[in-house]
């Protein structure tokens, strides 16, 4: 019942700036680690931010300075602050999160994928 329900990509000229929204919703008891990856048409997925639980937060080099990663624990959501976007910025972006949910007898712990939201930064 545990899903991640992404929202905010679309089409921005270069420079321009886009927000990403990571919902997540359904038997939660806690969530851990969350990030952001990306994949372009012809390339690896790739982690472009993550976030721990305490706020403690990892860019990937060609990203840093223009892109900001936060949660609000008590909505159970992240975003992803994109200024100064690029077109090598464009790619599919996904959610993931590390999930302790309720089963109904005991608590169990697993990874989750968004479904990813196409992002994409016109020259």
């Amino acid at each position: 019942q545990v899903q991640l329900v992404e929202s905010g990509g679309g089409l921005v000229q270069a420079g321009g700036s886009l927000r990403l929204s990571c919902a997540a919703s359904g038997s939660i008891f806690s969530i851990d680690a969350m990030g952001w990856y990306r994949q372009a048409p012809g390339k690896q997925r790739e982690l472009v931010t993550g976030i721990t639980r305490g706020g403690i937060t990892n860019y990937v080099d060609s990203v840093k300075g223009r892109f900001t990663i936060s949660r609000d624990n008590a909505k159970n959501t992240m975003y992803l602050q994109m200024n100064s976007l690029k077109p090598e910025d464009t790619a599919v972006y996904y959610c993931n999160a590390d999930i302790t949910y309720y089963t109904g007898s005991n608590y169990r712990q697993s990874n989750y994928w968004g479904q990813g939201t196409q992002v994409t930064v016109s020259s």
